[in-house]
């Protein structure tokens, strides 16, 4: 059985941090790829246009031949939920352990999630431990330990593991941010990302 890892998110945009756990996760477990899903219409996100974002995904990760880029986010409209993604995914690759790398952040919100108690146990999880929060990974452990008791508590069964990664304090937000500001952000994503934003304007104001 193959081990499939996926990363979905906004991505808006791809940045160092991102790309650093998904290598780490490819390492650790070990997995035989990363599926990257760029969320077409994410649920409680707005976003640079889907186009602009898996664009500057495929330049992130083109010279890492275990990052795909899916387009499964396309093939259907509405909301773009995690249940979907996965029922879609499994469809198009059989006997496949999945495992979906989330931030901490993220993780901790799965017991509200669409469905969420059914997506909890379609594959395992690796969590990147929070970035600009300032907690240890002890209290990073305790906060994955208090949604598995959430959905323990409803007879439902979860595996998860937190990344060994460095903790890097980049974030999207940050960078939109500092593009809004007319700042550089240089060193922050690959170059080739930093030139599409550039080329393009976005988070300018000035977006194409």
């Amino acid at each position: 059985m193959q081990q499939i890892g996926i990363f979905g998110g906004t991505f808006d945009p791809v940045h160092w941090g991102h790309l650093l756990v998904a290598q780490t996760a490819l390492s650790q477990v070990p997995l035989e790829k990363v599926i990257w899903v760029p969320s077409l219409n994410p649920p409680h996100k707005k976003a640079v246009v889907f186009e602009h974002r898996w664009k500057m995904l495929k330049l992130a990760t083109r010279e890492n031949s275990a990052f795909n880029v899916s387009l499964v986010e396309t093939k259907r409209s509405g909301t773009s939920y995690a249940i979907n993604t996965l029922m879609d995914l499994s469809s198009c690759y059989a006997n496949t352990h999945w495992y979906s790398i989330v931030g901490l952040d993220t993780f901790s919100t799965l017991p509200r999630w669409y469905r969420g108690h059914e997506v909890a146990q379609m594959c395992d999880w690796l969590i990147a431990p929070r970035l600009l929060g300032g907690e240890t990974i002890a209290q990073s452990e305790q906060i994955c330990k208090q949604v598995e008791q959430q959905l323990t508590e409803q007879s439902l069964t979860i595996h998860w593991q937190l990344l060994n990664i460095p903790l890097v304090g980049i974030s999207s937000s940050l960078i939109r941010q500092l593009c809004r500001d007319r700042q550089s952000i240089r060193y922050l994503v690959p170059e080739l990302v930093r030139s599409y934003i550039t080329t393009h304007s976005l988070y300018s104001g000035k977006s194409e």
